[in-house]
């Protein structure tokens, strides 16, 4: 699947915050900080790279439908719920 214009740029704007968020983490660890305040953020950065999977699934599913792939119902079917259960 590829992304082109909007859709690629809302992706990697939010894959860049979950790379600062992480480096964020990073420096938390190493300077001994709180376990509640890592935690708090690492679900943060989790939560950012789901955001930005789905928008890679939702987006693969709007040009499936804008471009009149029919595919196999059942077989689309099983891919789409694989992807969504990869992100759960």
């Amino acid at each position: 699947m590829e992304l082109a214009g909007e859709e690629l740029r809302s992706v990697l704007n939010r894959l860049r915050r979950a790379q600062g968020q992480i480096a964020g983490v990073i420096r938390m660890i190493e300077e001994g900080r709180d376990c509640e305040a890592v935690v708090t953020q690492l679900a943060a950065v989790s939560r950012a790279l789901d955001k930005a999977g789905f928008a890679i699934i939702a987006t693969g599913l709007q040009k499936c439908i804008a471009e009149g792939q029919t595919p196999d119902g059942e077989e689309m079917r099983k891919r789409l719920e694989k992807l969504f259960l990869s992100l759960a």
